[in-house]
């Protein structure tokens, strides 16, 4: 089969943001995860964990969500500053039970931020909070001059102010943060960005509004509607579930069978509709598109791993994850005249995460890997083929400087895919060809075995006379480079 890239013609720019992160106080994500404490045997710059810090640097994560998900609506940042043994304990209700120390606050986060090169993405507590709590956290990170909040920081260390990209006005309030009305909302949106201060007239805060959960249309007609024009973004959270079932079983993370596989791809490409749905609801009060549709909650959601807290949502990370996360990903790049931003679920230790963490032990799983390959579409131009690939294949292709890359996925168990593609610009050279694959289709990494599933250089590629051929074997992704 022939496909034609249309490499003269560049589309829109897929957003670096869309690679961004979610880390959320709940099981092992912070604490243990990020954060270990300066007395910790595991090496630790001021608390937070190096191997985890450079492990993420390398694959230059763009944002990191935080402090929730469910948590930021009952998160009060003024116990999280301050020295650490005068900061107030209470119990996560959320996740599992357990005492929260706040040892991990906004000092930490920015420094965090810092550390792996990443920018801001608060959310901020419009369940338990109020207005003014708002407005002070915002003065606190953000304010340069001379005032209570400003000074206040300072005495707790840190003279400047942090810049802070994006700010959400809640988290998911159609359900567990506060369930209401879109009408109801969207009032309360207009009524805390009023009241956001913007210190800095470079670099303003950009508002993020709760969308909907799925496929909730009306919630997107009313948001755009009452509080479009006071907006610069708006969230939507879909999850991928194995076998499409919240009430019952999710389905494990390894040892599934078959048609959970093929299941779980199917539930992923479900985000096409769900964009393409949502976007033209927008569309039709932002013709424009000045508002990004922001997926900030995204991933394979499995049972937790047996014998661990069901709170703490802690699973393993197999091959399927990476089918299903190249599938959603080339769906953004699809949307990115829409979809400028998205955060995976969760960073570390929950979900669908890049890291896990045991003790003094790291371990970079299958979706770290694809997140490590899909770099070079980060901030390049989108690139259409002029057909659609075949059945069980998905891919993508960009430009960046000067350099095309297409990125191809074959979520087919058994059968492999013998692909050819034309230019409009012949390329004169492969510049890398890499994959991920595996023996088994959960293949995964565990401690004692942390390199099962990697990102490999490939051969399976060949370019002659301006015609490429790819090999594109049974469930892996292969991205070729070329110039």
């Amino acid at each position: 089969m022939k496909i034609r890239v249309h490499n003269q013609e560049t589309g829109p720019k897929i957003s670096k943001y869309i690679y961004g992160q979610f880390s959320e106080h709940l099981g092992r994500g912070v604490y243990g995860g990020i954060y270990v404490g300066r007395n910790s045997d595991i090496p630790n710059v001021r608390g937070l964990r190096l191997d985890v810090i450079q492990a993420l640097r390398k694959i230059h994560v763009p944002v990191l969500r935080w402090p929730g998900g469910l948590f930021a609506d009952t998160y009060h940042w003024r116990d999280g500053i301050g020295p650490l043994d005068q900061r107030k304990k209470i119990v996560n209700t959320n996740w599992g039970g357990v005492t929260e120390s706040n040892h991990f606050g906004t000092h930490e986060y920015f420094d965090f931020l810092n550390q792996i090169g990443a920018e801001a993405y608060i959310s901020v507590n419009i369940g338990s909070g109020t207005v003014q709590e708002m407005r002070d956290w915002t003065e606190y990170m953000t304010m340069p001059a001379d005032s209570p909040m400003a000074n206040l920081r300072r005495k707790n260390g840190h003279d400047k102010p942090w810049r802070v990209k994006f700010m959400g006005i809640g988290n998911e309030p159609w359900g567990s943060g506060g369930n209401m009305r879109p009408e109801y909302y969207s009032d309360l949106f207009r009524q805390y960005q009023t009241f956001l201060p913007q210190y800095d007239k470079d670099h303003l805060i950009k508002k993020v509004a709760c969308g909907p959960n799925e496929d909730d249309y009306n919630w997107t007609d009313k948001v755009m509607n009452i509080a479009g024009d006071y907006l610069d973004g708006l969230s939507l959270h879909y999850y991928t579930l194995p076998t499409g079932d919240w009430d019952h079983k999710k389905g494990a993370s390894t040892g599934f069978p078959t048609s959970e596989w093929y299941s779980a791809m199917e539930h992923a490409k479900l985000m096409d509709r769900l964009i393409t749905k949502h976007a033209q609801i927008m569309d039709k009060y932002d013709p424009q598109k000045r508002v990004s549709l922001i997926v900030d909650e995204w991933g394979e959601w499995h049972d937790v791993e047996p014998g661990t807290n069901p709170g703490f949502l802690y699973q393993q990370n197999s091959l399927r994850d990476v089918l299903s996360a190249a599938i959603t990903l080339n769906i953004f790049h699809k949307h990115a005249d829409r979809v400028r931003m998205a955060e995976i679920a969760q960073m570390i230790n929950v979900l669908q995460s890049m890291l896990l963490t045991k003790d003094d032990q790291m371990v970079r799983t299958p979706t770290y890997w694809l997140f490590d390959m899909y770099q070079k579409h980060m901030d390049a131009q989108l690139v259409n083929f002029d057909t659609s690939l075949p059945h069980n294949v998905t891919g993508t292709a960009s430009q960046k400087n000067g350099q095309l890359t297409i990125s191809l996925g074959n979520y087919d168990l058994t059968q492999d895919q013998q692909l050819e593609f034309t230019f409009d610009t012949a390329p004169q050279k492969i510049v890398s060809t890499q994959i991920i694959t595996g023996d088994k289709m959960d293949a995964h990494n565990t401690f004692d075995r942390p390199n099962t599933v990697t990102l490999k250089d490939y051969r399976g590629s060949q370019l002659e006379n301006g015609l490429l051929k790819v090999t594109l074997p049974a469930k892996s992704v292969v991205s070729i480079t070329l110039e």
